[in-house]
């Protein structure tokens, strides 16, 4: 089951479904670990539901960081896919990469929903598992990011060294300026 608010952010799930390759997209410069590449956005046909859902199968080498072959990087007609689920991003300006015919520059749900032919789900999927038949290759699988406590303490320690450095030296400026004043000018 797909839950359709933000709040499923990062949260996992499973899909089984048919692929729709005719109607895939790149999501272009993206790098990995130092290599200009693509990630490649497939809608998927839910068996339970019927709903379309994006699902980002992965990264792939691309050269200019634009167009891939996407034909060598089909996984069969019926997918299961186990993932995160992740939300579309907000933003104004253009999607479209001009100089790749099925490349976006950022996943923005109404502007990927005016390019298909069917409505989407409000969330896509990365999918995370590598079970594949025999003898497919498949994009390389995204990595879910790690959900810790980052550098929180770190930034208060940061800011509180700030303000204790603004403390000190507003009282040292107001110690020069009443010393500065008391002493008698010849």
């Amino acid at each position: 089951m797909l839950a359709d608010t933000a709040t499923a952010r990062y949260r996992y799930t499973s899909l089984r479904g048919t692929w729709d390759y005719a109607n895939e997209l790149v999501l272009t410069s993206r790098s990995r670990q130092g290599s200009p590449g693509v990630y490649v956005i497939t809608p998927l046909k839910t068996w339970d539901e019927g709903r379309i859902v994006l699902v980002n199968r992965g990264w792939v080498y691309a050269a200019d960081g634009m167009s891939v072959d996407l034909a060598v990087w089909t996984e069969g007609d019926t997918g299961v896919v186990a993932g995160f689920v992740e939300t579309y991003t907000h933003g104004v300006g253009p999607v479209s990469t001009p100089s790749a015919v099925r490349g976006v520059r950022r996943l923005t749900a109404d502007s990927i929903a005016a390019r298909l032919p069917y409505p989407i789900a409000p969330v896509l999927v990365v999918q995370q598992d590598t079970a594949t038949a025999s003898g497919v290759t498949h994009p390389v699988r995204i990595d879910a990011p790690t959900l810790a406590e980052g550098s929180h303490r770190s930034y208060a320690i940061q800011w509180f060294a700030f303000a204790i450095i603004t403390v000190i030296g507003t009282l040292a400026v107001i110690r020069k300026e009443r010393t500065a004043q008391r002493t008698p000018v010849e």
